[in-house]
């Protein structure tokens, strides 16, 4: 018998907002009562306090009261109004400020009925780094806090590699770690391989690699015709004087700067620093294909699906897309764009604040920018039709898989759980996430195990499942909905083992009373572990197997595959921290500071523990009382 997960669409004792037009309407009037002409933000909150809407405006009032005009509203504003049991106002200084606020609440809160930016990741960028005499070249991602210079950004990891690759061979700048530049008495395979000058064994002057690492950074701004035409003459000068080997050199890095530029898609050289932006739309849904060129050259490409209603104009989605793309990430002088923007000079204003510098946002009508745009736009076409088909692909496996494991409906989360560990060292269980969609990274979780026993792979089971839900044990059917609202309560739960495995965790749901409200299946690997031929178990059914080439197998396979690596992943992250702990860590009083100053002072934890007291208050930070401390901390341990 397949278990019911709890769903609003058939569980009348769901709690769902009140909707009343009545009611918001006289909401909303009662708030207007307070607002002034102001600029500010105002937000629409559903009586189980979920923000249905954020938006700005120059003068509040005048904007809010729009929305008693019901018989003026499109559908699903006045769907909002109806839900709307009270609002938040905070008033600005100005309209650009409003604005810039209403995007960070809408990054944070992700209302149900604004236009929503949902691919949020960071990108990677060529690091020259400062803060050492040989300045390293390498890629980097995340908050830009280093000392260095970044360019880019590149859309991908693999646009980054392939510009590090070439721009290694060109300018042979070195990518090791301070520690083992500082350490190396002979060069290491980079020089061999003619990647690297060598200057940690001082092959190369001070003045020979700041040369180097300046052409490097002409190159990312945009200067690369300067430096094939310096390389041609020196080249030439090189041939002319018969020193080949010389001229062979500057020959190599010609042909590696033409074959940099020879795999760019299309370059534009009016274009120089700029993000191109197009909107494609089809049935109510969109995509947005941004290209990233930077010093002329083209650093890749990335594609997006923004949430919004199907009445969204194209100038609405583009301005809520453009505010909450640059709200974390660099702000180039030029956007180019395919539609209009709505309120495009606002938004440029807002921009400009953010880069510190003119922004100018246009859709181009002639020449190369038009072709430029137009090339961006056929991309986010296909796309569409690539995401749009991988969709319908998607929801046709999650349908197929109602049926085959006897579900209440079409699961809208599932989780998958696995465990890893090493002789049963270092136990860690893991949950993924996965939806219609497609992988939720955001909602994976890692269990440290600390009862089960390392030799009971059931008992990790059994733990991982009592932490995921022994707090859902009491006031059942309300927790459960709360759930549902965050959408944090599974569909189906698939658990990589077997029968053994599977009577684990329905052991733990029948204790806390959920065996009912969750589906549960696991997966066993067939005979010689060979993939395709995986044991699928359920509560009260016979085993069975799938086709091997099923395209549920296969979707449901990648599901346990990558709850693997995140389990390995977190595994080897906890034995990694497990060794390099200091004996240090485990006494009272001793923080990082304090830690990194004994170390320094003595060298090692163990040169510590034999210390005495006077010399452990000859270090710096460390009182008299914290030396007999430690001092007496150690001592008990040996005795």
């Amino acid at each position: 018998m397949a278990r019911t997960p709890p769903d609003s669409r058939n569980n009348p004792k769901k709690k769902a907002p009140r909707v009343s037009l009545s009611r918001g309407r006289d909401v909303i009037l009662d708030t207007v009562k307070t607002l002034g002409n102001s600029a500010g933000v105002y937000r629409m909150i559903a009586d189980n306090d979920d923000v249905l809407y954020v938006g700005k405006a120059r003068q509040l009032k005048k904007r809010v009261i729009n929305y008693t005009h019901i018989d003026k509203l499109p559908v699903r504003l006045q769907r909002m109004v109806s839900e709307t049991a009270r609002m938040e106002i905070i008033r600005t200084g100005s309209e650009v400020e409003a604005l810039l606020l209403e995007s960070n609440l809408i990054k944070k809160l992700k209302p149900r009925y604004n236009i929503l930016l949902r691919d949020d990741k960071s990108f990677p960028y060529i690091w020259i780094t400062s803060a050492h005499d040989f300045p390293r070249l390498v890629k980097y991602r995340g908050s830009k806090k280093e000392k260095g210079e970044f360019f880019g950004p590149f859309a991908s990891a693999g646009a980054v590699n392939r510009t590090l690759n070439v721009l290694q061979r060109v300018f042979m700048l070195r990518n090791c770690t301070d520690s083992m530049f500082e350490t190396r008495t002979r060069p290491c395979l980079q020089y061999h391989i003619k990647r690297c000058t060598a200057p940690c064994v001082d092959y190369v002057s001070k003045q020979e690699y700041g040369a180097q690492v300046e052409e490097a950074r002409q190159f990312l701004d945009g200067d690369s015709q300067k430096l094939q035409k310096r390389y041609q003459s020196k080249m030439q000068d090189a041939s002319e004087a018969m020193q080949f080997e010389k001229a062979a050199t500057y020959r190599d890095r010609l042909r590696a700067l033409t074959s940099l530029q020879s795999k760019q898609t299309i370059n534009v050289s009016e274009v120089k620093h700029a993000d191109v932006h197009a909107l494609y739309m089809m049935k109510g849904r969109s995509c947005i294909q941004t290209f990233f060129f930077r010093g002329g050259q083209n650093f890749g490409n990335r594609s997006y699906f923004p949430k919004h209603e199907s009445d969204e104009t194209a100038g609405d989605i583009m301005a809520a897309f453009l505010l909450q793309f640059y709200e974390n990430k660099p702000v180039p002088p030029l956007i180019l764009v395919n539609c209009e923007v709505s309120e495009k000079e606002l938004l440029a204003e807002a921009l400009k604040q953010r880069r510190e510098a003119n922004v100018d946002i246009v859709k181009p009508a002639r020449g190369q920018r038009k072709k430029l745009v137009d090339f961006v736009e056929v991309n986010a076409k296909d796309a569409f039709a690539r995401e749009q088909k991988s969709s319908e692909a998607q929801e046709k496996i999650f349908e197929e898989m109602k049926d085959i494991f006897d579900l209440t409906d079409v699961p809208e989360r599932i989780e998958v759980y696995d465990n890893s560990h090493i002789s049963g060292t270092n136990m860690v269980g893991a949950m993924i996430v996965a939806g219609p969609e497609g992988l939720r990274k955001s909602a994976y979780r890692k269990f440290n195990i600390k009862q089960a026993d390392a030799s009971d792979d059931f008992g990790m089971m059994r733990e991982v499942m009592e932490r995921r839900f022994r707090a859902f044990a009491d006031n059942q059917e309300e927790a459960i909905e709360e759930a549902q609202d965050a959408d944090n309560w599974p569909s189906l739960l698939l658990i990589d083992g077997g029968k053994g495995q599977l009577s684990s965790v329905m052991e733990v749901l029948d204790g806390l009373g959920l065996s009912e409200h969750i589906a549960v299946v696991a997966i066993s690997k067939g005979p010689d572990r060979n993939a395709g031929r995986e044991e699928f178990h359920q509560v009260n059914k016979p085993s069975f197997k799938m086709k091997m080439n099923d395209p549920v197998l296969h979707y449901l396979q990648r599901l346990r595959d990558e709850a693997h690596r995140f389990a390995i992943t977190a595994h080897r992250t906890r034995r990694k921290n497990e060794m390099t702990k200091s004996a240090l860590d485990s006494v009272p009083g001793i923080g990082a500071k304090r830690k990194k100053a004994l170390l320094h002072h003595f060298g090692s934890a163990r040169a510590v523990e034999r210390a005495s007291v006077a010399d452990l208050s000859a270090v710096e930070g460390i009182s008299k009382a914290m030396a007999e401390k430690i001092h007496h901390y150690f001592v008990g341990e040996s005795s």
